[in-house]
C-alpha cells in the first residue's frame, strides 16, 4: 500500500510540472515582427506605428481586436483584419502580427511641372460618391429618339446589386429609381424593385401618356436557356383627359437557345406571359402573350428567320394598354400605331444576310422581310379580319453595345415607308 502512494504522488507532481510549463510558455508570447499587407497610400512604417504596439511586447488574446479598432478609429482604411501567425516553428513564444487594411478605392494621379513637361505621379484615394454614368440614346419606331444619361452605384445592397437612376427626354421622358440584386445560388437569379414616372405620346392618339409607377421583378433561370419570371407593380394614368389607377400582377417562361440575340443559327426563341390587371374605373382584365421565332441557317452565313405573335386578353382592355399594328415591332411597311385593338396576331419572314466575317467585331449586312398582320376587339372573329401585309428590305449593323435598323418597307395598299431603329448602351 505504501508503495502505491508512493507512485501515485509522482504521478500527480509530473503533471503538475507539465501544465505550469504550457502556461509559462503561452504567458511569455511575445511579438517580435509586424507585417502590413493590402496598402497603396500609407506606407508600413506609419501603419506600424498606428498599431500602438512595440516590437518585443507581450501578446494576448485580445490584442488583434484593440489594434483592428485602432486603425479603424483612423479613417484611413475601409475595412482592417489582424491576423495572429506563429514566427518560429522551433519557439511557439514568438508571434507574427499581419495587418490587412483596404484603403478603398485610389487612382493614380499624374502633375505637370512648371514647365509643362510631365512630372512625377503618386497615387491619391478616390473622392466622391463613387457614382457611375453612361450615356442613353435609343431611337423607338413610332415615338422617335430619347437621349438621357444613367447614373449608377454598386454594392448597394451587397456583392452583384446596383441602384440606377435613368433619367430620358426626348420620346421617352423618365426619371425613375431601380434596386437590381443577381444571386450566384438560391431560389432567385435576378430580383428588381423600382419606381418612377414615365412620358410617351401615344403613336395611335397622338395624345400624351403620362405615368407614375412602381414595381418588383423576379427571376429565375432554370438553366442556361430556360428562364421563368414574376412581375407586379402599381399604376397611375393620366390619359386623354382621363385618369386611372391600377395594379398588376404576372408570370412567365422563357426558353431561348440563341448565342448572338440578332443573328443566330439553328436557334429558337419562345415566350409565354400571363398578367392580371385590376382597374379602378374598368373591369379586371387578364392579357397574355405568345412570341415564337425560329432561326434556320442557310447557305454561308445567311439566316431565315420566321416569327409568329399573338397578344390577346379576356375582356376589353382600357385604350391607353391596347396593342398598336404597325412600325418595326410588328408590322414594316405600315405606321407605328396605324391601329389599335384587344387582340393582335402577327407573323413575320425574313432573310438575313451578313456582309462581314463573323469574326467581326461588328457585324454589317442587308435583309429582305415579308409582314403580315391584323388587330381587332373583343367580339370579333379572327376568321373575318383582314390581314395587312408588308414587304421591303434594309441595311444593319450590330455590335456589342449598339444596334441600327435602316429599312424601307411597302405597305399593300397603305404606300412605302422608311423606317430606322436604334439602341445604343455602355
Amino acid at each position: 500500500m505504501a508503495v502505491a502512494m508512493v507512485r501515485l504522488k509522482a504521478d500527480t507532481t509530473g503533471v503538475s510540472v507539465v501544465s505550469g510549463f504550457s502556461q509559462t510558455s503561452q504567458s511569455q508570447e511575445v511579438i517580435t515582427d509586424i507585417r502590413v499587407q493590402g496598402n497603396v497610400l500609407t506606407p508600413d512604417d506609419e501603419i506600424q506605428r498606428l498599431t500602438g504596439v512595440e516590437i518585443g511586447a507581450r501578446f494576448t488574446d485580445d490584442l488583434p481586436e484593440t489594434i483592428a479598432g485602432r486603425l479603424k478609429a483612423t479613417h484611413k482604411f475601409e475595412s482592417v483584419q489582424v491576423l495572429k501567425r506563429y514566427a518560429s516553428i522551433e519557439d511557439a513564444s514568438k508571434i507574427l502580427l499581419v495587418v490587412i487594411v483596404n484603403e478603398g478605392k485610389v487612382k493614380l494621379e499624374l502633375f505637370d511641372d512648371v514647365e509643362g513637361a510631365r512630372g512625377p505621379s503618386r497615387v491619391v484615394k478616390s473622392r466622391g460618391l463613387g457614382t457611375l454614368w453612361f450615356p442613353l440614346l435609343d431611337f423607338e419606331d413610332g415615338y422617335g429618339f430619347s437621349y438621357g444619361i444613367q447614373l449608377a452605384k454598386t454594392k448597394v445592397a451587397g456583392p452583384n446589386s446596383r441602384l440606377s437612376f435613368p433619367l430620358t427626354w426626348g420620346g421617352t421622358k423618365q426619371a425613375a429609381a431601380e434596386l437590381e440584386k443577381n444571386f450566384s445560388r438560391g431560389p432567385l437569379t435576378r430580383v428588381q424593385v423600382g419606381a418612377g414616372l414615365l412620358s410617351r405620346t401615344n403613336p395611335f392618339f397622338e395624345q400624351d401618356d403620362n405615368r407614375q409607377r412602381a414595381w418588383v421583378l423576379a427571376e429565375r433561370a432554370i438553366t442556361s436557356q430556360l428562364r421563368v419570371d414574376g412581375a407586379a407593380g402599381w399604376q397611375h394614368v393620366d390619359f386623354m383627359n382621363a385618369s386611372d389607377r391600377f395594379t398588376h400582377a404576372g408570370a412567365g417562361v422563357t426558353f431561348d437557345t440563341r448565342l448572338d440575340p440578332f443573328l443566330p443559327r439553328n436557334a429558337v426563341y419562345a415566350r409565354a406571359s400571363i398578367e392580371h390587371f385590376d382597374f379602378q374605373t374598368a373591369a379586371a382584365a387578364t392579357r397574355t402573350e405568345l412570341d415564337g421565332r425560329g432561326y434556320i441557317g442557310l447557305i454561308g452565313q445567311n439566316v431565315l428567320v420566321i416569327r409568329a405573335l399573338r397578344q390577346d386578353s379576356n375582356v376589353p382592355l382600357p385604350v391607353y394598354l391596347q396593342p398598336m399594328l404597325g412600325g418595326m415591332a410588328n408590322l414594316r411597311g405600315f405606321r407605328a400605331g396605324s391601329a389599335i385593338g384587344d387582340t393582335l396576331v402577327a407573323g413575320a419572314a425574313e432573310v438575313r444576310a451578313p456582309l462581314t466575317s463573323p469574326l467581326s467585331i461588328g457585324k454589317m449586312g442587308v435583309n429582305a422581310f415579308m409582314d403580315i398582320g391584323t388587330v381587332y376587339n373583343k367580339g370579333q372573329q379572327l376568321s373575318d379580319q383582314h390581314f395587312s401585309r408588308g414587304i421591303g428590305g434594309g441595311l444593319w449593323f450590330s455590335a456589342a453595345f449598339v444596334h441600327l435598323n435602316l429599312l424601307v418597307a411597302h405597305g399593300v395598299g397603305a404606300g412605302t415607308r422608311v423606317h430606322f431603329g436604334s439602341s445604343v448602351t455602355f
